[in-house]
This record gives structure tokens, sequence and C-alpha cells, in this order.
């Protein structure tokens, strides 16, 4: 056998979701002012561990000082150690540290990047350079004033990764809300790959001719611990770190991005364009619309969807060669009648939510939560619920009649 055979005998899946707030610290401080008080970088690595199961974490508000002081007590009272190749250890759990930006180019509107670091010391450089250029560092995606392309400079001098965050959506995403083209802001050269972002999927990203050659990432973006996990990548790598997870956005080594698992984009919040008068959200025969046809308004919010398809570079997508699969998932918690006591024996049972989501057959299933919600299960892990679309801030539904598409 070859080193090179040796090597990729080595690797193996690995689950990841990236892009995960801090609402508060241990001491109740608040970062993510939306975010969940129990939202603290303990409470997520315990959550991940205990009851998701997904060994590669990104925390992106770790760029705030108070968090990085409540990293420093857990790596000091031997909660958490440092991984060799970067990260945050908490039993087989990494976090990668992160931090979410939002920038704003002179007459455009603004958006928001991620980028990851390799260890402790390296984030706290990037915070101690940005600080002056933010009015309140230990706050969630604030305004960073400076040009893009010296945040994308400062982020490679310290060797971080730099990944647009949820690119189509018109809330601060870079296609939805800033320009047509990425490299009308960015140097494209430096992105590693792009976060698709809750209301789109590979297909639809595919429309978009300089995308072809970026790694595409689906994270849950999650406000709370229920959140986490509700979109997550598959990545084939030697073990949840920051070396290997940087080689797996670039392919290199064998290691690669293998699958991204995320909500159908209908049942994102951002998906139709919907009018901000009367709150309704447009059908599929209103992609031309100029006034909202039931009140007659022209405030309307152009949603995800109708965002590619107006800035598009092929008529219809085509997917480049090699493009990982993008597998529609429904989370467990969007299943109708899987409450918290039915969804506590599942865990009881199988130990984590991707245990029952990828290694439990229906039968299983069915003996702790009958056959009724053991097929709901299996066909949200398939993709094959009934949806109503998203739009205007507000989820999609999984209908309750007719469940089965």
């Amino acid at each position: 056998m070859t080193k090179e055979m040796e090597t990729t005998a080595l690797l193996q899946p690995c689950y990841a979701d990236l892009h995960i707030h801090i609402g508060r610290t241990s001491r109740g401080e608040a970062v993510k002012i939306s975010g969940s008080r129990d939202l603290t970088f303990e409470n997520i690595a315990r959550e991940a561990t205990h009851r998701k199961g997904i060994p590669l974490l990104g925390v992106i508000d770790c760029h705030s000082p108070v968090v990085q002081r409540d990293i420093d007590e857990l790596l000091e009272n031997g909660t958490m150690s440092e991984v060799e190749g970067g990260g945050i250890a908490y039993r087989d759990t990494t976090i990668l540290l992160g931090t979410e930006i939002e920038l704003r180019e002179p007459e455009m509107r603004e958006f928001h990047m991620l980028a990851y670091f390799r260890d402790l010391s390296t984030i706290k450089s990037f915070t101690a350079w940005m600080t002056p250029y933010m009015k309140n560092v230990n706050l969630s995606s604030q305004r960073v004033y400076v040009s893009a392309l010296e945040m994308q400079a400062e982020i490679k001098a310290r060797g971080g990764l730099i990944v647009p965050a949820h690119v189509f959506t018109p809330h601060k995403g870079i296609y939805g809300s800033t320009a047509p083209r990425m490299a009308d802001v960015l140097d494209t050269t430096l992105v590693d790959a792009i976060e698709l972002g809750l209301s789109s999927d590979s297909s639809m990203a595919s429309y978009i001719l300089e995308l072809d050659q970026m790694g595409f990432l689906t994270n849950s973006d999650a406000h709370s611990l229920g959140k986490i996990g509700r979109e997550y990548n598959e990545l084939l790598v030697a073990a949840p770190s920051f070396d290997e997870f940087r080689l797996a956005l670039k392919g290199e080594e064998g290691r690669r991005i293998t699958a991204n698992y995320g909500l159908n984009p209908r049942l994102g919040k951002y998906h139709r364009t919907y009018c901000a008068a009367c709150g309704s959200v447009m059908d599929e025969h209103d992609l031309s619309a100029e006034r909202c046809a039931l009140c007659g308004s022209q405030k309307l919010v152009q949603g995800v969807l109708d965002r590619i398809l107006a800035i598009a570079d092929r008529e219809q997508p085509e997917l480049p060669a090699g493009r990982p699969p993008y597998h529609y998932q429904v989370p467990l918690e969007f299943i109708p009648g899987l409450g918290k006591a039915k969804l506590r024996q599942l865990l009881d049972r199988f130990g984590t939510e991707m245990a029952v989501l990828h290694r439990t057959d229906e039968g299983q299933l069915a003996e702790v939560v009958g056959s009724v919600l053991a097929e709901l299960i299996v066909a949200a892990r398939e993709g094959q619920l009934v949806l109503s679309s998203g739009g205007g801030g507000t989820y999609g539904k999984v209908d309750s009649k007719a469940q089965r598409a």
C-alpha cells in the first residue's frame, strides 16, 4: 500500500455545522442580542457532543473579548483543550474559532462574511487589529469600518479562512443585498468557500458562473441550542480540526466536502419574494410581478429564488463535475407530532440526533415512537415531506395533512 493510500484509508466522514452564534457569556453578558441566553460557548460544546452528535463546529462570535475570556477559563480549568491541528476540543467535539463580520462598500448595501482562525492567540490578534474600527467589539456581527479588500488581507495575513455568509439572502447576503457578482466586492481568489444560506441549495447557486470553482457549505446559523445542526455538512477528514477543515475546503490530500444536508429551500425564511406591506408571500406564478396580488403595494422584498433568477448567468442550473450532493433533510423539530417527549425517547434509545437521522432504520424508530412518526422521520431524512414556501422572514411549513411528496 502506498503512502497516499494509507493516508486515504485513515480518512473518515465528519459532520460539521460551521455557523453557530453565542447568545450570552457564562456571566450573562450579551453577545448576539437575538440569541438564546443558553447559547454559551460551553453549552454549545455540550449540545453538540451529547445531543446532536456533531464532531466539528464553527462558533462565529469568538472575536468577542468576553467570549475569549470564557474560552480561556475553560482551558485553564481543564474542561477543554487546544487541538494540535487547530481548534478547541471538548470530548469528541472540536470547535473552530470564527467571527461574522459586517462590511459595506461605498454606494453598496452591507453584507456578512465569516472568517475562521486556527487558534485562540491568532483570533485574539485579529480582535486587537479590528477593535479600533468597530463600535462594540464584544457584540456579534458588527460593522467593521474598513474596505472589504483590506479585511480579506488581514484575515489571510493570519492564516484565516474566508467564507461569505448566507450569500443569497436579502438580509445582508453578498448576492442578495450587495452586488450581482461577488467579484464586484471581494477578491474571489481569496475566498475559500461560500455559505449557501437556508433559502438556497447547490442547484440554485449553480446559475452563477463565478461559483463553479468554489466549495459550498450549508450551516445552521443557530441562534438557539435546538437549531444547531438544522443544516450541516459532511466532510472527509482524518480528524476534526482547523487544518483538516482547510484541506477539505481546498479538496487536497483526499480531504473534501462530501455532502451538504439542508432544508429544502422552500422552508427557508427568504425563499420567495414577499410584500412588506401586507406580509403575503408571492406564489410560483408571480415571478415577474411588480405589485402585490393581494394589496397592490409595490413594497416587495425580493426572495432568494427570484434574486438568483434575476442575476443568473445561465438559463438552467448546471452543476460542475464533482460538486457534492445536496440532500434535502427536514430537521426533527419540523416534524408534526414529534414533540419534546418523543424526541427524548429517541435520544435515550439511539444517542444523538445524527444517529436518528443517519444510522437508524424505520423499524427501529417504530419500536420507540410508533409507525406513523417513524415513517415521517424517514420521509424527512429523504426530503419527501410536502412543504409550503417560506418568505418575509417566516419559515415554510411541513404540510400536516399531506405528508409524503
